[in-house]
C-alpha cells in the first residue's frame, strides 16, 4: 500500500473539487491550472503532503523545494491535520536585499566590557556612532551603549571593538564565542546567521517579542525614524526537524503582524533562506 496514502487522497480530492488537474508527481502531485490539463499547458505547482502530527525534517523539504525550482514550479506544502481540514503553504526561496549601501559599522576601534549576558561600549563617540550608523544595540545613557552577544561578536571580528572580560583581560573571537556559547546554546548559529544578514545589508534586531531570533529590516536611515521591519527569521541546522504545529503558529503570528516568516539554514557551504507562508488556494 502506498505509504500516507489517506492523507495523499485527502488533498487529490480537495484539490480536484476546486477544479485543479492534479497528477502523481516527483513530490507528490503536479497541479494544473483550472481549466488546463496535459496536452493544453504545463503544470504549475508542486505539491508535498504532511500530516500535522508528523515532525518534518528539513531535508525532506529542501529536496521537494529543489525539485520544484529545477523545472520553475511553485512549491506548496499541504498539511493535513486531525480534522481531515488542509493548511497550504508558499515554500520559496527569498532575495534578502539589503538598502544600507553604507558599511553598517563605522572606521572606530572602542574598547567595551563583556559583562553578564551582554557587552557594554564606554565611550561616548563610539556608542553614539555606532547606535546611529548601523542601529546598533541600546543605549544604556547618553554615554554608553549595551550590544547584543551576536552584535558584539560581529563588531569584535571586524575590528571595530576591543572587548574584554571582567578580569580585564583581552578576549579574541574564539574566547568570546567560547563564553557567548556558554550563555546561549545556540549562539554560534544565530552569530553565523546575524553575520551573513549583516554582510547582506540588512539590519537584524532581535525577534524574541515575536518567538523568533531575528526581525529585520532593509534600511534603517535613523533610530528615531524606525522602518516596519519585513521579516522575522529563525536560525536551524541543516538536520532540523519541523513540528508542524509550532511551525504553523510562528507563520501566523508573522501575518499577523505584516511580516513573512523566514528560515535561516546553516549549511557546510554557508547560510541559506526559506520562506514558509500561508497561501489560499
Amino acid at each position: 500500500m502506498q505509504p500516507s496514502f489517506e492523507l495523499k487522497y485527502i488533498v487529490y480530492k480537495d484539490l480536484r473539487e476546486r477544479g485543479f488537474y492534479v497528477q502523481p508527481g516527483v513530490t507528490d502531485f503536479r497541479v494544473y491550472p483550472r481549466g488546463s490539463h496535459p496536452g493544453k499547458g504545463a503544470a504549475k505547482q508542486f505539491i508535498y503532503v504532511r500530516s500535522e502530527r508528523a515532525p518534518m525534517p528539513l531535508r525532506d523539504l529542501l529536496r521537494s523545494l529543489a525539485a520544484a525550482e529545477n523545472v520553475r514550479k511553485q512549491m506548496i506544502l499541504a498539511i493535513v491535520d486531525e480534522e481531515s481540514d488542509i493548511t497550504f503553504y508558499d515554500v520559496k526561496r527569498p532575495r534578502l536585499k539589503g538598502e544600507m549601501k553604507e558599511p553598517l559599522y563605522p572606521d572606530i576601534n572602542a574598547d567595551a566590557t563583556f559583562l553578564e549576558d551582554r557587552v557594554v561600549v564606554w565611550d561616548e563617540e563610539a556608542s553614539n556612532t555606532l547606535f546611529e550608523n548601523g542601529f546598533y544595540g541600546k543605549p544604556l545613557d547618553s554615554q554608553r551603549l549595551q550590544l547584543s552577544l551576536v552584535e558584539s561578536r560581529y563588531l569584535l571580528e571586524k575590528g571595530v571593538l576591543n572587548i574584554n572580560n571582567r578580569q580585564n583581560e583581552s578576549m579574541d573571537v574564539d574566547a568570546f564565542s567560547k563564553m557567548a556559547s556558554e550563555i546561549e546554546p545556540e549562539f554560534n548559529l544565530k552569530s553565523s546567521v546575524y553575520t551573513d544578514l549583516r554582510d547582506e545589508g540588512v539590519v537584524p534586531k532581535t525577534g524574541f517579542k515575536f518567538g523568533s531570533h531575528f526581525r529585520v529590516y532593509s534600511q534603517v536611515e535613523s533610530p528615531t525614524k524606525i522602518p516596519h521591519s519585513e521579516y522575522l527569521i529563525h536560525s536551524i541546522p541543516i538536520d532540523h526537524e519541523f513540528t508542524l504545529p509550532v511551525m504553523s503558529r510562528a507563520i501566523r503570528l508573522a501575518n499577523s503582524v505584516r511580516k513573512r516568516m523566514l528560515y535561516a539554514i546553516l549549511t557546510d557551504d554557508g547560510v541559506d533562506y526559506i520562506d514558509i507562508g500561508r497561501l489560499k488556494m
